[in-house]
């Protein structure tokens, strides 16, 4: 659990790269995350294939966020490249944007390939009318202060928080929190989950903006699935 890093203040973004010599890339990368998405280019994608089934949960609030241990679950197929599933965690607001627009949060998907490849998907979260019950499960047991993943007797399906259609960006970028490593696929679902307000204020309680500033694009390119 690192916490020589913050969101905020000597030890927030702005001085990541200043903070380990191992987190250099986090001012000097090229192709850091997250984007504001204002252009992609329509391109013939394979199709994202969730093979994910029920685990128990296992949670834990690493004082950057909450996190669920996934490591069981199953794996993610895009075209012929198969990323297992590590673990995911949230953010609120979310951290990368379209058309300037930020979410109110956004889970990120955390996989990797056998040749140690992330890929990272995105599901935005707006808030709604309803309660979601797979967000309603994990935030009953959701620790408020930091410390060790706690198991709990219930299992979770991590399909249900997924929106219908598949659609997606992606991009080449990188880990959002130091050391902001790049080589990281970036999925962002087009389509948003909707959660209720009473849960998006549950979490910021706990974690009211625990996010990256918007990185330049620098020379990539979005492309978009439809």
């Amino acid at each position: 659990m690192s916490s020589n890093w913050s969101y905020e203040g000597k030890t927030g973004p702005a001085y990541w790269d200043c903070l380990s010599d191992e987190y250099a890339l986090c001012g000097s990368g090229k192709q850091q995350a997250p984007i504001d998405i204002t252009e992609s280019i329509k391109a013939d994608l394979p199709p994202l294939v969730f093979n994910y089934q029920p685990i128990p949960l296992i949670i834990e609030n690493n004082g950057h966020s909450i996190q669920i241990t996934a490591d069981k679950a199953g794996h993610l197929k895009i075209g012929d490249n198969a990323y297992q599933l590590l673990q995911f965690h949230f953010h609120a607001p979310s951290e990368e944007a379209i058309h300037g627009q930020r979410t109110d949060m956004v889970v990120h998907l955390v996989h990797q390939n056998i040749q140690g490849e992330l890929a990272v998907v995105a599901v935005l979260l707006k808030k709604g009318k309803t309660t979601h019950a797979f967000m309603k499960t994990l935030w009953n047991v959701m620790p408020k202060t930091p410390g060790a993943a706690q198991q709990h007797d219930v299992q979770i399906d991590i399909n249900q928080l997924l929106p219908k259609a598949l659609d997606y960006y992606t991009f080449p970028g990188s880990l959002t929190t130091p050391p902001c490593s790049e080589g990281v696929k970036w999925v962002i679902l087009k389509q948003t989950v909707s959660i209720s307000p009473a849960q998006l204020a549950q979490y910021q309680a706990l974690y009211t903006y625990n996010v990256r500033p918007l990185q330049p694009l620098n020379d990539r390119k979005v492309l978009s699935s439809n």
